[in-house]
């Protein structure tokens, strides 16, 4: 047998050992291994997640442009939401690797619980403001009276249901900080099979099913995430991963909360800087029509998916550095993330070459109105140039985060975001008449940025010293 095929026969191997779930210890051994076995699930997870977006664009897309364009101002409200998934998310992912890399699997658990106790109090308050001001949310948002009037219940029903997204989120951040990738992933599966399934039935009606419109893409997602939120608890239960929930762990746990609070909240500061700026980006492009405003919208689904790999790779790298400083490894943990970086590069590379080649064909793949299609693509070629900066910003991050530094990525995020990209995007999209290109070029601006800053703060190694 050649050398390529020893090759191809062990990364083979590794694929099978990395989705089926094998436990594995990733504080030893080669770390090219554990970056793979690490990255392959969660990137596989992550495509899930972005399938949900692309699947929502494809049904939705053929009701007008006003109906891409309603699902693209409520995912720019969603994503506060995210924000505050995510900022969790990555405390729990920090201090369930930490405690992993400890061998403390009963401080992981308690950890876990407290994690979903706080979700869930979040998830209610926004439930009900989504629930009952649909229309002034749109409205704040810059929609014209003819998009709420046709499109605020999708907002309803997503912002309603939004503790399908907080749990959905969380949980899975449990897994990942675990080593458990492959569960977060097989999860997803579950959810993205059964919205494929349901949104053309519930957006196009079936039998005893109405058509319900643009709303019937917001259920769709719901019940699926829904059903994933589910599947996800049966197995903490039933403790078919490395972490269990016992009766006895479903209690609060003051001193456990308050640490993940305090690590959390610098991850939610630094998300919803970014998306409040997304937001305010959003609001800019209203201002052009909703024909620009759908092609923006299907290019930045577009764009994710294709940054969901790499934000895949970019949790493996924070799930090794968490276990790597927990098992007394700070070298191990800094190696592991200038490899992953590497890896992340050659990726992000290939994407946006393909993305600067094939950018019209791709967005008429979901629209043919010639001005949705011009600004989609336009927006896809200038965002995905600064990709292979994104690559290395993406992970840097998530690396302190992974060690529990939350507070540098959150200045990081302030003045890369707020006090560069939102001031640059007004000033040339609306005061030097640069129309949205002014917001294209304030994104990857402001991108490549963070990833210049991010480097030389990693280096300094402040992080090693981070107590969770």
């Amino acid at each position: 047998m050649t050398q390529n095929n020893l090759t191809l026969t062990k990364l083979f191997s590794y694929f099978k050992i990395a989705v089926t779930g094998k436990e594995q210890d990733f504080t030893s051994g080669s770390i090219r291994k554990a970056i793979f076995m690490l990255s392959i699930p969660m990137i596989l997870e992550m495509m899930m997640e972005s399938i949900f977006a692309l699947a929502d664009a494809y049904f939705v897309s053929s009701l007008g442009s006003n109906a891409i364009a309603t699902v693209g101002l409520t995912e720019s409200v969603l994503t506060l939401i995210y924000a505050i998934a995510i900022g969790l998310s990555m405390g729990v992912t920090a201090i369930v690797a930490r405690r992993v890399g400890e061998k403390d699997i009963n401080g992981a658990s308690q950890a876990a619980v407290q994690a979903i106790f706080l979700g869930i109090s979040i998830a209610m308050i926004i439930s009900a403001l989504g629930f009952f001001f649909p229309k002034e949310i749109l409205t704040l948002m810059g929609a014209a009276p003819d998009l709420i009037a046709d499109g605020y219940r999708y907002t309803q029903v997503l912002l309603g249901g939004n503790m399908t997204i907080m749990l959905l989120f969380l949980i899975n951040a449990i897994f990942r900080g675990a080593g458990d990738a492959s569960v977060a992933m097989k999860v997803l599966i579950v959810s993205n099979v059964l919205n494929i399934i349901l949104d053309p039935l519930f957006i196009f009606g079936f039998g005893p099913i109405p058509a319900f419109g643009v709303q019937g893409a917001a259920i769709a997602t719901t019940i699926g995430r829904g059903t994933a939120v589910i599947l996800q608890l049966v197995i903490l239960f039933y403790g078919w991963s490395k972490i269990k929930i016992a009766l006895k762990d479903i209690t609060l746990r003051v001193a456990v909360m308050i640490n993940l609070i305090k690590v959390s909240l610098g991850g939610i500061g630094q998300f919803i800087i970014g998306t409040s700026s997304w937001v305010f980006l959003m609001r800019i492009m209203a201002e052009f029509g909703s024909e620009v405003l759908a092609g923006y919208t299907i290019a930045i689904r577009v764009l994710m998916f294709t940054l969901m790999p790499s934000w895949g790779m970019s949790n493996a790298a924070a799930t090794l550095v968490g276990q790597n400083l927990g098992a007394g490894k700070p070298d191990r943990a800094e190696q592991s993330v200038w490899k992953t970086g590497k890896y992340n590069a050659y990726f992000m590379l290939v994407v946006s070459v393909l993305y600067l080649i094939f950018a019209e064909v791709i967005i008429k793949v979901f629209s043919d109105e010639p001005e949705v299609v011009t600004y989609g693509a336009l927006s896809l070629r200038v965002i995905a140039a600064g990709y292979v900066f994104y690559a290395y910003g993406m992970v840097i991050i998530q690396s302190f985060n992974g060690a529990g530094d939350t507070k540098t990525p959150t200045v990081i995020n302030f003045f890369c975001f707020w006090i560069f990209q939102l001031p640059f995007a007004y000033l040339a999209a609306i005061v030097f008449d640069w129309g949205a290109m002014g917001v294209f070029v304030a994104i990857t601006l402001a991108e490549v940025l963070i990833a210049a800053i991010g480097i030389i703060w990693f280096r300094k190694g402040n992080w090693k010293e981070v107590k969770v």
